[in-house]
């Protein structure tokens, strides 16, 4: 979106994906997340760690845009999720 300066403000989005199933179909969104698919458990799971990101950047008073890749690492961390590194030959 377009200021009235003319710079482009910055948005940041958590996107998450289920990927077991149980046969139904999940959405949640939040103000700065999209939660879709797995099965119930991951579902929760997943909007649990989303909601406590979000509590997190409130009790700092920063938005998720205004987060370095290393303090939303940090953040992520913090939550229980962890960076997939996968192996390499």
């Amino acid at each position: 979106m377009p200021e009235k300066n003319g710079k482009t403000k910055k948005k940041a989005m958590i996107l998450g994906v289920g990927l077991d199933t149980d046969g139904h179909r999940r959405i949640t969104q939040g103000p700065n997340f999209a939660l879709v698919g797995g099965t119930q458990e991951t579902h929760e799971v997943m909007t649990e760690k989303a909601v406590k990101i979000n509590e997190k950047l409130k009790t700092k008073g920063k938005h998720l845009e205004d987060l370095s890749h290393a303090e939303f690492d940090d953040l992520a961390h913090s939550v229980g999720l962890h960076r997939h590194r996968p192996e390499q030959n």
